[in-house]
């Protein structure tokens, strides 16, 4: 499996300052973020299948478009896989028919542009040899961190989430990781915000790769802008048996 990064920055200002998206090979979004809107008409009409971390605006805002740019193109609906509360929150205040047109019942009931996919933590999705599983994450809104399965190797996206000690345990439980992008929004001298906001700042990063039990490249993503820098170095300062790279957009992973 191939998965490129369209955007990973915990904010916008600037053309690489994309809202978190990954283009997983040519037919599966990971969240859909700002970064989705880089991408061709001719590739939004391929990609089939869109996992949803949680409803927060910078991992859905460009799913709203996306369908309205593609729905009459495409012959079957694009399938959105998320949790039951994530699928709840959009229905009521996305797809609503004041910010935006149920796309799940127009053209009708029968043949929407776009069909919801309830997938709860610990499910499993299997997609041509590929599968991916919904992982446990603890965020201010109900949330999920995802496992992606080639079977020839692991990348595990912890989305957005505080310090999770089930996470943890789950990243221990594949055996094949190549990956982990991890998400660290804060420097440290925020973590005051970090604690309320259920995001990690660098010591919290830390607390969680230091009981990980396997050696995968560790990427990290969701940095705030104007702080990126800062939050890299008190990471690489903090030392640990894993090394952390910071994440870049354009960036394609493999596994």
């Amino acid at each position: 499996m191939k998965l490129k990064v369209l955007g990973c920055s915990g904010g916008i200002g600037g053309s690489q300052s994309r809202t978190t998206s990954f283009l997983v090979d040519d037919d599966i979004l990971l969240d859909c973020g700002t970064g989705v809107g880089d991408l061709s008409l001719e590739v939004l009409k391929g990609i089939d299948h869109v996992f949803l971390t949680h409803a927060h605006l910078d991992h859905i805002a460009a799913l709203p478009l996306m369908i309205d740019s593609v729905g009459e193109l495409r012959d079957a609906p694009v399938t959105i896989h998320a949790t039951p509360e994530t699928i709840r929150i959009l229905h009521s205040h996305i797809f609503n028919w004041l910010i935006w047109p149920d796309f799940s019942a127009i053209p009708d009931h029968s043949r929407p542009f776009m069909r919801f996919q309830p997938m709860n933590v610990g499910e499993r999705v299997e997609l041509g040899g590929r599968a991916i599983t919904a992982l446990p994450a603890r965020h201010t809104v109900p949330a999920v961190a995802y496992c992606l399965d080639s079977g020839a190797g692991q990348l595990v996206f912890s989305g957005d989430t505080a310090y999770c000690a089930e996470l943890v345990a789950r990243i221990n439980d594949c055996a094949a990781l190549r990956h982990l992008i991890l998400e660290t929004a804060f420097a440290e001298e925020q973590q005051g915000l970090a604690v309320a906001s259920r995001h990690l700042c660098p010591s919290m990063s830390r607390t969680l790769l230091d009981e990980l039990r396997g050696a995968p490249a560790v990427h990290i993503s969701h940095l705030k802008p104007g702080v990126g820098a800062r939050i890299m170095a008190q990471l690489q300062a903090a030392g640990s048996v894993l090394s952390v790279r910071r994440l870049d957009q354009g960036d394609v992973l493999e596994f």
